[in-house]
């Protein structure tokens, strides 16, 4: 019994530090399949909100977006890790993600007692956006070719009313990465993405990305617990970081000068990872700091 209120003891600092500030989790991978995981993830969010922390939940879906254009026999093609999406793959893409997907997280953060409502980054006009332009070297003394991979976007700018008017509601916002252009076109935006500019807009105290990987390793193997930007941006660029790690990296420093205090990339695959990573003194995954300097 005396372990469990040590427990609790460790975490009483964390939760003054973030009582009524705002979190943003990105939400995917593992952890938005294997049951145990889903009720976890539930439970962590609900919680939060409970003792005085405001979460802001932007989910992906890429594997169920695969599986339903695999139903309908509707090829996924991909460059540079990105869904080339045409218009009726834009139009999946929106079911699977704010019909689907979004609201079954709804229905798992409130059956948990949490209140959350689902969104789309076009209700409200919550997420604005713009194509995403995407340039291809093709060799010396030439220009780069843009690649046209179709309603791909990236977000331009993110109406804070809405999110501030469900705060002082109580409610937790659940957001699909789906995005509005100027003239009403529906694109697609990466979930990391997404999550940043919420986080950055939001001046979030926290950005939590959740994975499948321990966090972020050097060359050995072994997990880095902290970076600074400057950190960061270097292992970028001697390449200690590789594939998919790069663009959360980027997602992390991008929010950060946004406004976004810290960001960590923590481990989805175990259980109640976000609790573990805000709330206890070692953490489980890497946070990423604007800089080691004193604040």
């Amino acid at each position: 019994m005396t372990d469990r209120a040590t427990i609790l003891i460790e975490a009483l600092p964390y939760i003054r530090r973030f009582y009524q500030k705002t979190v943003v989790i990105k939400y995917g991978g593992h952890a938005m399949v294997a049951e145990d995981l889903k009720e976890s993830f539930a439970k962590d969010i609900v919680l939060m909100k409970y003792i005085g922390i405001n979460p802001v939940v932007v989910h992906g879906g890429g594997p169920q977006i695969g599986d339903m254009l695999r139903r309908i026999g509707k090829k996924s093609d991909f460059y540079e890790g990105m869904r080339v999406t045409d218009a009726d793959t834009m139009d999946i893409v929106e079911m699977v993600l704010a019909g689907k997907v979004n609201k079954e997280i709804v229905a798992l953060i409130n059956r948990q007692g949490g209140l959350a409502i689902g969104l789309s980054g076009k209700d409200g006009q919550l997420i604005e956006a713009r194509k995403l332009q995407i340039f291809r070297d093709v060799g010396e003394d030439r220009p780069p070719e843009i690649m046209d991979i179709g309603h791909v976007g990236e977000v331009s700018h993110v109406n804070l009313d809405i999110l501030r008017t469900l705060e002082q509601s109580n409610i937790i916002p659940v957001i699909a990465p789906v995005g509005v252009g100027e003239n009403g076109e529906t694109y697609n935006i990466n979930a990391d993405l997404v999550a940043g500019a919420i986080a950055g807009a939001l001046k979030a105290a926290k950005l939590l990305l959740m994975t499948d990987v321990s966090g972020v390793l050097d060359r050995a193997g072994n997990l880095i617990s902290s970076m600074s930007i400057a950190e960061a941006e270097e292992a970028m660029r001697n390449e200690t970081l590789r594939g998919g790690m790069i663009p959360k990296i980027q997602c992390a420093v991008d929010a950060l000068a946004a406004g976004a205090e810290k960001v960590h990339i923590v481990d989805g695959r175990l259980s109640h990872a976000i609790l573990l990573e805000m709330f206890t003194d070692a953490g489980i995954g890497t946070e990423i700091l604007r800089s080691r300097d004193p604040q």
